[in-house]
């Protein structure tokens, strides 16, 4: 590897030398790796070409899951939520039991490991609301609800300084991974004081397709507010919320 010392720089591929810029400067490399057409056709790299079709629909399957909880994930994500979940969804597509190798895919994977994910790690949904909840999924109905007993804020919830309120947030999605579509409904309890009283029992319900045989998930979570003259304003310190897969209902 050797560096570019001309006043001119350049960038691209010359006669089989590959001019780029990193960290270190300007430098120059030989140009290297498997020739395109050889990597799609040759026998020796069929594995090759298998890890990475199903690698491609473990990715999708990710892209579609935040797609369809986009609206919560701008509160509630952590930095490597994208790397976490797409490596759980590599193992999902590798649980499938009856699809050849390279043909494997998420709908007929075990969706079962999505259930418990996190999508704020510095956050854990457990840790942060103390509650015991009870997650459930309706197929004929298409109905999902997360049901919570009254509890005192003040010893179940655990917030950020400078928040006065929280909003308990349900979403429930279903998912087409093959076609990649998805229909998302919300439900929440909004602006709960963080005070010594106690809540009334909460029952947060969301409805999609009755009787459909696409997977469905439920995400639960948190989110704090401040109260400034009878208005809320989200923290503007997200890393306190949190949010989670709840329950998971594969096709």
């Amino acid at each position: 590897m050797a560096k570019q010392n001309s006043y001119l720089k350049i960038k691209g591929t010359l006669g089989g030398l590959s001019f780029y810029k990193s960290r270190s400067g300007h430098l120059i490399r030989e140009k290297g790796g498997i020739d395109g057409k050889r990597m799609a056709t040759d026998p020796a790299f069929e594995r090759t070409r298998e890890n990475n079709t199903e690698f491609g629909r473990a990715t999708k399957g990710g892209q579609l899951v935040r797609a369809a909880f986009k609206s919560r994930l701008q509160l509630s994500k952590d930095k490597l939520l994208v790397s976490r979940l797409g490596k759980l969804m590599v193992r999902v597509v590798k649980s499938d039991p009856v699809s050849l190798r390279g043909a494997r895919n998420v709908t007929m994977g075990d969706l079962s490991q999505l259930e418990n994910f996190q999508f704020n790690d510095n956050a854990l949904l457990g840790k942060t609301l103390n509650v015991t909840y009870i997650a459930t999924i309706d197929r004929a109905t298409g109905q999902m609800e997360v049901s919570l007993p009254a509890f005192v804020p003040s010893g179940k919830v655990s917030a950020p300084i400078g928040a006065t309120h929280f909003t308990l947030i349900a979403s429930g999605a279903e998912l087409d991974f093959d076609g990649n579509h998805y229909v998302v409904d919300e439900a929440a309890a909004e602006n709960l004081p963080l005070d010594h009283l106690p809540t009334a029992p909460i029952d947060l319900s969301v409805t999609v397709t009755p009787g459909s045989t696409q997977p469905l998930l439920l995400a639960f979570g948190i989110v704090f507010t401040q109260e400034v003259n009878g208005l809320y304003y989200p923290l503007k310190d997200t890393s306190f919320n949190a949010m989670a897969l709840v329950k998971v209902s594969g096709s």
